[in-house]
């Protein structure tokens, strides 16, 4: 097999075509999403999620109608810096693959982050300084997204705390050390500088955390900012952050567009679902409105954090300590803890309430996936196409994989689309001890998952 001048190695488009426009995949989508609720099951209203948020956020968060929201020129101005991503055909996979299939797949690493969670960091530190927020906070676990929005704030000059899934923190101190370059404060969560924490460790002292308890400590820190200075960001599941990552999948259809080529199946990695929904919007949207109804979607999960695959599909809160509103989504439990012998990240609960409509009404498909099997196609990926990633993205790449041999089988051609969300080089840990036999794959038992549903709220009337 040679590359022929229509199918480069890596094809950049231009600055120009940088997307100057959100798209917000809900405005096409026959069944929207349910809405954010309340503890007591009201509908949640802009007022009542202000403290929390930036309003230009809010707005986005609430809006399943309006198709497109334009880029602010702030932050086209930034996504310059480092966009548009290359889509690249892995050629040299193929052939060690010995398949028919074409492979594609969009790059998100090439930013100091070496993530797609630039995209929406770079959007939401705009957004809170429009709006003259001073201090930000938030949660991270693997460090992708406290990295990116570090990068992001500084830029603006916003003060920013985050707390740090604690497992994460001692697993990969590298990334810490960026966000603190960026003049961020890094807390391992759980930790005892909030109440939530606190409470958190008196029930478990020796607690690896979650990043439903991050994402508790960061609420609880923004909502006790002077002055109601203070706000929440966070880096997936919601709404507006499937908004921004819409990015990567504009620009994606744009670069196959110019190829000539259309995916037959696109695949992403599952931890809280932006980025999944990010790069699928524009060709989910096709499949919903039948200009492309053949396409199939496979998200690609941990079978250690298995929200899509068995989880429940239900109202639950997005955070441990129970502060946030509800999301309708497939959920361990808001009480759910990964093992913390699992080190390939896409460690969060639930799942973006977007992915999990799309999933319940069948748009959709999941599947899990070990760690150890995970890595080995990572170090194969590594080897064969120059990059090594994310064990994140690994998780599509696993899964891109086998649905290349398929085609080896069955002699089909087609053309699969994956998403490489960003680089591994943070993740040495992890690699070296699976590079030592060290690593183990952990799946939840049914007793497990059971505690977690525990969990999940009952709301009178609704569930």
């Amino acid at each position: 097999m040679t590359a022929s001048k229509h199918d480069p190695y890596r094809l950049y488009l231009t600055e120009d075509q940088i997307p100057k426009a959100w798209y917000n995949l809900r405005a096409d989508m026959p069944e929207k999403p349910e809405p954010m609720r309340l503890p007591n099951g009201a509908v949640a209203t802009k007022p009542d999620i202000a403290p929390v948020f930036a309003d230009a956020l809010i707005d986005q968060e609430l809006d399943d109608d309006t198709p497109y929201f334009d880029i602010p020129e702030p932050v086209l101005e930034m996504y310059k810096v480092y966009r548009p991503s290359p889509l690249c055909r892995a050629y040299n996979l193929e052939r060690a693959l010995d398949t028919p299939a074409k492979i594609f797949y969009k790059f998100e690493g090439n930013n100091t982050g070496g993530s797609h969670k630039l995209n929406s960091a770079i959007a939401q530190a705009y957004y809170a300084y429009a709006q003259g927020i001073t201090n930000i906070t938030t949660e991270t676990g693997a460090g992708q997204w406290g990295t990116a929005l570090a990068e992001a704030v500084a830029h603006y000059g916003l003060d920013l705390n985050i707390f740090m899934v604690k497992c994460s923190y001692e697993q990969k101190p590298f990334r810490r050390n960026i966000m603190e370059t960026f003049n961020a404060r890094v807390t391992p969560s759980p930790s005892d500088t909030t109440e939530v924490g606190r409470r958190i460790l008196a029930q478990d002292p020796s607690s690896s955390g979650s990043l439903g308890t991050a994402i508790s400590e960061a609420v609880e820190r923004a909502l006790h900012v002077p002055e109601n200075r203070g706000r929440y960001q966070l880096g997936s599941v919601l709404n507006q952050v499937v908004l921004h990552q819409s990015i990567i999948g504009l620009e994606s259809y744009e670069a196959l567009r110019e190829l000539g080529e259309y995916p037959d199946v696109v695949i992403w990695c599952a931890g809280g679902g932006s980025n999944l929904g990010g790069l699928i919007a524009p060709f989910m949207r096709d499949k919903l409105t039948g200009a492309r109804p053949a396409t199939r979607f496979i998200a690609v999960e941990p079978a250690s954090c298995p929200s899509l695959t068995r989880g429940r599909y239900a109202y639950d809160f997005a955070d441990t300590g129970q502060t946030c509103p509800l999301c309708k989504m497939y959920t361990l439990g808001n009480g759910f803890i990964p093992s913390p012998d699992h080190a390939g990240g896409l460690r969060y609960h639930g799942m973006s309430p977007i992915v999990s409509k799309l999933k319940h009404d069948g748009h959709l498909g999941a599947v899990a996936v070990r760690q150890t099997d995970v890595f080995a196609a990572a170090e194969r990926f590594a080897k064969l196409e120059t990059i090594l990633p994310a064990p994140e993205s690994a998780h599509a790449i696993l899964v891109a994989m086998r649905e290349a041999e398929r085609c080896r089988e069955t002699g089909e051609a087609r053309t699969i689309l994956f998403g490489l969300t960003g680089t591994g080089y943070f993740d040495m840990v992890a690699y070296d001890k699976f590079n030592r036999g060290e690593l183990e794959d952990h799946i939840p038992t049914d007793e497990e998952l059971e505690r977690g549903f525990a969990t999940i709220p009952s709301i009178p009337g609704i569930q």
